[in-house]
């Protein structure tokens, strides 16, 4: 390990910071599941228990396996004892079938699967764990000699598979240095909100195949930080430990933070522990946010970044969310936010050449987060990892001259109406405001005068009578006219994939069957 400049230690790997907080401040709690807390003593111990457990089944230095379950203290000790062990660590999202769980095992070629006994339909033809009935007992029955693997920087840590909107999902492949370079630099520029101070409290509550949820238990190992593990995301439940474990850190999701101020229980509760509230994953629309930030009053940060980014490289501050500063600043606010420190961001024209500000392209990235690569996957690196360190995204978005990034929407989602680019996001966002609306989602649809035409899905809210009409025409008071739906549907619910995205592709499919292209 080394000292910055601001005196925060850069450590090489997870297993090292584990270990110096383990020295500095045993006794400190860094696990807090249900009844059941676990010092950072016992945490440490635990992770050398499991990477030697590990190297008895046969183990080696870049072998996989995988944890299937919903978040637990034991499915964080894990990850912290493969990455000890230099086991490369595969969270699967516990919503997926069998059939696609099947196909992650062999892609990656695990060869032990740690199960919670939820999912015993999952199978798997190698070793099987169970997180209920064998866990403890396996990992208490090794021993607590030094792990004699050498682990560095540049090694691989996890594989995040991506949710496969399009075809089939690939192994996302993260190394240890492309996570804890950040603290560092984070605590030079005084970026708070995403590196808390050690002891401080979060509630790590977004699922662990995401690298919201694994980056979160990574985070908090890092910086020496109260991991308190929600299985999931529970309103009541997170309203309660906040108030009762005085949480000063959270990350949720902008649906996450709709469902906990509609609860009951957050009328009267008390919030006054909590510091910060980051947020990302989905846009989120404004009225929404001016409300958090109202009865919350807290700051609130929005993150922006991708699996193969490990999550945050661009970040709204808080000074960008105080209510002073959001008067004549609306636009900010719908931004993503600045580069993090280290972090490169471009726009890139069709022929990968960087454009201008205020100009839609694809988003790329550059800087020491950046993944090592798609696993088993040479051509998709070949497109994705391009020039000297660059990663293309395939989001669209616009970079202003205050260095500002604006996301409009994944390219592929990109409408072309009449020789107009419309991005479904813009739409959604403006449309999100309505009272009556609960979810919507905007796809393109064959249309013989402008090639496409915009068409709104929208879920009512409960007992309103919204209808097409109402729709458009408040569109046309917030939005150009050719991004305005020129139709809509009304449905119960949008299909999404198991990590909440919308599945723009089955909502589609029924205007486009028969037809050559899926643009017209």
């Amino acid at each position: 390990m080394s000292d910055t400049a601001a005196g925060e230690r850069y450590f090489p790997t997870y297993g090292e910071a584990l270990a110096a907080h383990a020295q500095e401040r045993p006794d400190q709690i860094a696990l807090r599941y249900r009844n059941r807390t676990t010092s950072f003593r016992d945490y440490d111990r635990h992770a050398t228990q499991i990477a030697n457990g590990l190297a008895a089944m046969g183990l080696r230095k870049g072998d996989r396996i995988a944890y299937f379950g919903k978040n637990s203290d034991h499915a964080v000790e894990l990850l912290l004892g493969a990455a000890r062990a230099g086991v490369v660590f595969i969270p699967i999202i516990w919503r997926l079938a069998p059939v696609e769980v099947d196909f992650i095992m062999q892609d990656a070629g695990a060869t032990v699967l740690f199960r919670e006994d939820e999912f015993s339909k999952v199978t798997f033809g190698g070793r099987i764990v169970s997180m209920e009935q064998e866990f403890e007992a396996w990992r208490d029955a090794q021993p607590d000699a030094p792990v004699t693997t050498e682990v560095g920087p540049q090694d691989a840590l996890i594989q995040l598979y991506t949710s496969g909107t399009t075809g089939l999902p690939k192994g996302v492949v993260l190394s240890h240095h492309n996570g804890t370079n950040t603290r560092p630099l984070m605590k030079q520029h005084d970026i708070y909100w995403y590196c808390a101070d050690p002891g401080d409290s979060l509630i790590f509550a977004m699922p662990y195949g995401h690298i919201a949820g694994v980056g979160s238990a990574l985070g908090a190992t890092l910086g020496a930080q109260e991991l308190i593990v929600h299985r999931e995301f529970d309103p009541a439940l997170l309203i309660r430990d906040v108030q009762e474990h005085r949480v000063k850190w959270m990350f949720l999701v902008p649906a996450a933070i709709r469902l906990l101020l509609a609860h009951p229980d957050a009328q009267d509760a008390d919030f006054s522990s909590v510091k910060g509230l980051t947020y990302g994953a989905s846009p989120i629309p404004l009225d929404l946010l001016k409300e958090g930030v109202e009865r919350l009053k807290c700051d609130f940060a929005q993150l922006y970044g991708l699996t193969e980014t490990f999550g945050t490289v661009v970040s709204l501050s808080p000074d960008d969310h105080k209510p002073e500063n959001i008067v004549g600043r609306e636009q900010v606010m719908k931004s993503a936010g600045r580069p993090l420190p280290g972090t490169e961001v471009a726009i890139l024209d069709e022929n990968l050449q960087p454009l201008p500000a205020n100009t839609i392209g694809e988003v790329a990235i550059r800087g020491p987060a950046v993944m090592l690569g798609y696993w088993n996957r040479p051509e998709e690196n070949k497109k994705a990892l391009i020039g000297d360190g660059w990663f293309r995204t395939g989001d669209a978005g616009i970079l202003c001259e205050e260095g500002y990034l604006y996301i409009q929407d994944r390219i592929k989602d990109m409408i072309i109406s009449g020789g107009e680019n419309v991005y479904p996001a813009e739409v959604e966002s403006a449309l999100f405001g309505h009272p009556d609306i609960s979810d919507i989602a905007i796809i393109g649809i064959p249309d013989e005068k402008w090639g496409e035409a915009v068409k709104a899905v929208i879920v009512r809210q409960p007992g309103s009578d919204l209808d097409e009409a109402g729709v458009i025409a408040y569109a046309r008071e917030r939005i150009a006219g050719f991004k305005c739906p020129k139709s809509v549907d009304f449905i119960d619910a949008l299909p999404r994939n198991p990590s909440g995205k919308i599945l723009r592709r089955e909502l589609r499919a029924p205007y486009w069957e028969g037809q050559e292209r899926q643009v017209s």
